[in-house]
């Protein structure tokens, strides 16, 4: 597995475009009309609404999902799936238990917790990484001005982050291990199906209504499908195959000031000065993680793409 300064170009534009697609997220759930968890339930299963076809309509993806439904590596793609629906799950609510820039905060925390699962699987991160991903989490941090409750309501939104941040690691260790082996399209269909499933469930029990949103919160809805969840998440993936976890988790932050900076172009939503400052603490953070050059361990065998 390359480190990110030698992945090949493919990977490095795969990444490009998977920032751009998931910093289009919170623009864009901002400007649906809809609850945020059906907004997440609709944007995984018109993903595998689009990639199921294709996944079994191709020869190699077709023998793979078959493999993948009796085999290892399918239980992990339907765990990396139910991480994501947790991530989803935690994530939202806890926005509106505790303040916004507390819960986006501790879910930034992130790549803390996948440098710990890396650890865990007897992986040694350089040094160099550890600064980096302090640095990032700092900026992330300082950007959002965070301030933990002290209410009991508060303190569990603050736990709820939290557990959206762990999912969030597990969701992007998962899918490092079955993209040693598996194609992107094999790995997303399964992962995003096992996601919708979670997350339709949460929905009925929760009584989260799934339809009668105005035809700018299906537009949105659209949006989302193309730009976080194909273009964002499912690139990710795809990059996976050459750059480890921790990397990925660490990039993935870059969405903080990516959505800044599409809030300020499309909503309007000019930053406070006193963003600016934990930006670029997190983009220098970035920078470190990307120098440290941190190559994980090959997998067993070649993936198709």
């Amino acid at each position: 597995m390359s480190s990110l300064r030698t992945a090949p170009p493919l990977t490095i534009a795969a990444l490009f475009v998977a920032v751009v697609g998931v910093s289009s997220s919170a623009p864009l759930i901002a400007y649906a009309a809809a609850p945020a968890l059906a907004v997440a339930y609709w944007r995984n299963a018109l993903a595998v609404a689009v990639l199921a076809p294709v996944a079994t309509a191709l020869p190699t993806p077709r023998r793979e999902l078959r493999t993948l439904l009796t085999g290892p590596e399918g239980r992990v793609s339907i765990v990396a799936g139910v991480a994501l629906a947790a991530h989803f799950g935690a994530w939202v609510p806890s926005v509106r238990m505790t303040t916004v820039a507390a819960a986006t905060a501790l879910v930034a925390t992130q790549p803390v917790w996948q440098g710990l699962i890396a650890r865990a699987q007897g992986r040694q991160l350089p040094r160099a990484m550890w600064w980096g991903i302090s640095l990032a989490v700092a900026g992330a941090v300082a950007t959002t001005g965070a301030d933990l409750a002290g209410s009991l309501r508060a303190v569990a939104g603050d736990g709820l982050a939290l557990l959206g941040a762990v999912a969030g690691a597990v969701y992007t260790a998962a899918g490092e291990r079955v993209r040693a082996t598996v194609s992107t399209l094999s790995y997303t269909t399964v992962c995003y199906s096992s996601c919708t499933v979670v997350l339709l469930a949460v929905c009925l029990a929760g009584g989260v209504p799934l339809t009668g949103y105005p035809a700018t919160a299906w537009l949105a809805i659209g949006g989302l499908v193309l730009g976080a969840q194909l273009l964002g998440h499912s690139m990710f993936s795809y990059a996976l195959r050459r750059v480890s976890a921790p990397t990925v988790s660490v990039l993935i932050l870059l969405e903080v000031p990516g959505a800044t900076l599409l809030g300020w172009w499309w909503l309007g939503q000019l930053p406070e000065p006193a963003t600016w400052p934990g930006l670029t603490l997190l983009v220098i953070g970035v920078a470190v993680v990307i120098r440290a050059g941190y190559q994980a361990p090959p997998p067993q065998a070649r993936a198709i793409v």
